[in-house]
């Protein structure tokens, strides 16, 4: 089922990726910084040629923010300290946040290309790639873009879940693990993150990250999803919040 879902979805990428022009991905953005050096794809790369290690190549693929095979001329940042790395040394967002309520928070960066999951506490505990609204959408004639603001979790379907709209008078375009938030807007698996925002604006993630979020962390009508709303680190040295009714008591 896995297997088919994961075909689908690449039969289904192949197409969008002809139908949207090509973009300056993120990889150009990392290598403007010291931390990166810089590796122009040749013809003939592939993911798996460039970066045999699987981990080191999950890790460049998510700062690059693109799960599709990179593209002959386009440059792919990768940190000078491949070898030792983690994804979270690399977090967009703060380690830790003030939070002012029991919440678990979903954080969304259009201008980071990132996602972020917050537990009640405040704390980071896991963030990846995504590719949001494109802004404008030709093959329907209007603005696409992911809107903005501080939403509410509606529901969530699992692996099978689709759209009911796109491919246009079609439908059944795969969204795994899909989480709603605003309408028909969601967060949900994707075959194509392409290093830039290119969707209709749903929130496209890795299908992994879809699947943790969905079936490990969101609550529905519980976690919220902040899309480019700023969230506040915490003073350096403070430690998460820690709630009274949480604590096993000794006994």
């Amino acid at each position: 089922m896995y297997k088919k879902l994961i075909s689908a979805m690449v039969i289904l990428a192949t197409g969008l990726a002809l139908a949207v022009p090509a973009q300056a991905a993120f990889g150009d953005k990392l290598c403007k910084k010291s931390e990166f050096k810089c590796v122009k794809v040749k013809k003939g790369d592939t993911w798996g040629r460039l970066f045999p290690n699987s981990r080191e190549r999950e890790l460049v693929q998510r700062l690059n923010r693109m799960n599709i095979e990179p593209r002959k001329g386009q440059v792919i940042a990768v940190p000078k300290d491949l070898g030792s790395a983690s994804l979270l040394d690399y977090a967009p967002f703060p380690r830790l946040i003030k939070v002012a309520d029991r919440t678990s928070r979903v954080v969304v960066s259009q201008k980071d290309l990132a996602w972020g999951a917050y537990d009640m506490r405040g704390q980071l505990l896991k963030w990846g790639p995504i590719s949001a609204g494109r802004g404008y959408c030709k093959d329907i004639g209007e603005k696409c873009a992911t809107p903005k603001g501080d939403f509410q979790t509606i529901r969530k379907m699992g692996s099978d879940c689709a759209s009911t709209i796109f491919p246009v008078n079609e439908g059944g375009a795969p969204m795994p693990y899909c989480i709603f938030f605003n309408g028909g807007i969601a967060l949900h698996g994707s075959a194509e993150v392409p290093g830039y925002n290119a969707s209709h604006g749903c929130v496209r993630l890795f299908v992994e990250d879809a699947e943790w979020l969905n079936n490990s962390f969101v609550e529905i009508g519980k976690t919220r999803v902040l899309v480019d709303k700023p969230v506040q680190a915490a003073p350096p040295g403070a430690v998460a919040k820690v709630y009274v009714e949480d604590l096993v008591p000794w006994h």
